[in-house]
C-alpha cells in the first residue's frame, strides 16, 4: 500500500473507556493515585477493560492488560521501550545506565555488548560463592535474633540483595547484618526511591513548594550516591587490573564493545552501578520477600519446596550444579513474580502510526502502560488465577501462550539483561531459608503492597524456628 493509500491514523479517533468522573481541563485527576500507581492501573483494567485511558491536566495515560493488544504492543518493529513516570525520573540518579537509558543513547549498546555475558547462566558460577556465603551470613543474623522475634523480611531481603550485588558487582561489602546502622549509601537510595515514586505525578512549583525540604534532601541523596560509587570506581583503577575472580566493575573497566571498540566511561559506569543498586537489588529483595510471605501463608508447599532442597542439597549450602536442579523451587519463583512482578509493568511507544486491536488508532510517539498486575492475572491463568499455585507452572498446566502472559522481566531487547542472576540469587537464598528455618506468619496480616517504583510487602514480618527434616510429600 502506497503513503496516499494508507488510512489517516488520528490519536483524536481514539475513543477508550475511562474513570467517569472526568472534569474539564482537570481531566480524571479526581481518579489519581500517585503512591499506588501500578496497583491503581490494575483496578482500573478491571473496571474498565483490556485497555483504557485516564487524562491528567490535557495528559493522556492509555493502560493495556489484554493479552492480545499486548502481544502487538511487544512488536518490536512498531513498538519500542519508552522510559514513562516514574523510571524516566530515575535518570537523575542513573543516568544513562542500561535501565534508564533511551533507545537512542549509544551507551545503552555498549554496556548491553560488554555486560551481557557476565549475565548468562554460565556466568552465574563465578557469583554463586558470594551468594552462599551472604545467605549464610543471613541466617546467622536470624538467629541471634532469637526464635521469637518477629523478623523485619522486606528490610532484611534488600539487606541480603545489596550485599550480594554489592560483592559481585563491584567487590563492596556493605555489612549489614553486623552494622549498628544501614549504610549511607543504602539509606540515601531508600529515600531517592520513595521520592521519585512520590513526586513521579507532582508538579515542579508543588516541590518547589510543599515539598522543598524533600526535594533538597533528594538533591543532596543523588549527589551524595554518586560521589560514593565515585570513590569505589577510582580506587579500583588506582589498583589496576586484578587476578582471580573478576567482577562486574572489572569487565566494565578492562573490557570494550566486541563490535564498535567502544569502552565505557567513568560516569557511565557510575551509572550501571547505581542501575544496579535501584534496579536489580531493590527488584531481587522484593520478589524473596513476597516469596517467603507466600511460603508462610502455605505450610504444605513450603514443605513441598523444602523436602526437595533436601533431597537435592541435604544439609549442606547448594552447589552451583544443584540450584538448576531445584525445578519445584523455581515454580515458587515464578508464580510469586507472576501475583507480583515487582516491575509491576513497562511502557512501550509506537514507532510509527499504527492501529492495535483493529480499532484503536496510535499515532507516532504515543505511548501505553502494560499492566503486569493485570496481565498475570487473565482469565488464561484459570478462574483460580488470585491464587498461589506453583504448580500452576508445570508442564501440564502452563498455559500455552505462556511468552504472552508473562512477562515479569520486561520484553524485547530491552528487556532485563540480569534475568537469570537473579533467579539464581533468588534461588540460593531461599534454599537457605527452607534449609534451615520454618516461617510463622502473623495470623493478623493481611498482605499489603509498597511502591517505591518496584513492589515490595509493606509491614511484612515473620518468625523463624529451626527447620524439621520432611519428605518431599
Amino acid at each position: 500500500m502506497t503513503d496516499m493509500m494508507k488510512p489517516v491514523v488520528r490519536s483524536q479517533d481514539r475513543v477508550l473507556p475511562h474513570p467517569p468522573r472526568r472534569l474539564p481541563m482537570l481531566g480524571d485527576v479526581l481518579d489519581l493515585h500517585v503512591t499506588d500507581s501500578s496497583q491503581w492501573g490494575w483496578k482500573g483494567a478491571v473496571e474498565y477493560g483490556p485497555i483504557y485511558e485516564r487524562k491528567i491536566l490535557g495528559a493522556r495515560v492509555t493502560y493495556v492488560s489484554g493479552p492480545d493488544l499486548i502481544a502487538e504492543i511487544n512488536n518490536e518493529e512498531k513498538w519500542a521501550k519508552f522510559l514513562g513516570v516514574p523510571v524516566r525520573d530515575l535518570r537523575s540518579v542513573a543516568g544513562d545506565g542500561m535501565f534508564t537509558a533511551h533507545n537512542s543513547e549509544p551507551n545503552w549498546a555498549t554496556a548491553h555488548a560488554i555486560l551481557a555475558p557476565a549475565f548468562t547462566q554460565a556466568a552465574m558460577r563465578d557469583y554463586h560463592d558470594p551468594m552462599v556465603q551472604t545467605a549464610g551470613e543471613l541466617v546467622d543474623y536470624w538467629r541471634k535474633q532469637g526464635e521469637g522475634t518477629w523478623l523485619d523480611v522486606p528490610s532484611d531481603m534488600n539487606k541480603v540483595a545489596l550485599e550480594i550485588i554489592g560483592r559481585v558487582a563491584f567487590g563492596y561489602e556493605f555489612a549489614p547484618f553486623t552494622a549498628s546502622e544501614p549504610h549511607e549509601l543504602v539509606q540515601a537510595m531508600l529515600r531517592i526511591m520513595r521520592y521519585i515514586n512520590r513526586a513521579a505525578y507532582s508538579h515542579p512549583m508543588v516541590e518547589a513548594t510543599v515539598f522543598r525540604k524533600q526535594r533538597d534532601q533528594h538533591r543532596r541523596d543523588i549527589s551524595r550516591v554518586q560521589s560514593l560509587v565515585d570513590d569505589i570506581v577510582a580506587r579500583r583503577r588506582e589498583q589496576g587490573p586484578r587476578t582471580g575472580r573478576r567482577d562486574l566493575l572489572d569487565l566494565m573497566l578492562e573490557t570494550s564493545d566486541p563490535e564498535t571498540g567502544r569502552s565505557l566511561s567513568t560516569e557511565n559506569i557510575r551509572n550501571q552501578i547505581l542501575t544496579f543498586l535501584a534496579a536489580g537489588q531493590e527488584t531481587s529483595a522484593g520478589v524473596m520477600a513476597f516469596a517467603l510471605h507466600y511460603l508462610s501463608q502455605h505450610p504444605e508447599i513450603a514443605d513441598k519446596a523444602r523436602g526437595e532442597v533436601m533431597s537435592v542439597c541435604g544439609d549442606s549450602a547448594p552447589t552451583f550444579e544443584q540450584v538448576g536442579k531445584l525445578r519445584y523451587l523455581r515454580r515458587v519463583m515464578d508464580e510469586t513474580l507472576r501475583l507480583w512482578p515487582v516491575a509491576p509493568g513497562y511502557f512501550r511507544k509506537a514507532r510509527e502510526d499504527t492501529v492495535i486491536g483493529g480499532e484503536h488508532p496510535f499515532e507516532k510517539g504515543e505511548w501505553v502502560f502494560v499492566v503486569l498486575l493485570a496481565l498475570h492475572r487473565d482469565a488464561a491463568w484459570g478462574p483460580d488465577a488470585e491464587l498461589f499455585d506453583p504448580d500452576r507452572f508445570s508442564r501440564d498446566r502452563v498455559p500455552k501462550n505462556l511468552n504472552e502472559l508473562y512477562k515479569p522481566f520486561g520484553t524485547g531487547m530491552r528487556a532485563c539483561v540480569g534475568r537469570q542472576f537473579a533467579y539464581h540469587e533468588i534461588a540460593v537464598v531461599l534454599a537457605t531459608v527452607l534449609q534451615n528455618f520454618e516461617l510463622e506468619a502473623d495470623p493478623g496480616y493481611e498482605l499489603r503492597v509498597e511502591e517505591t517504583i518496584t513492589l515490595k510487602p509493606d509491614g511484612l514480618t515473620l518468625r523463624a524456628s529451626s527447620a524439621r527434616t520432611v519428605g518431599m510429600g
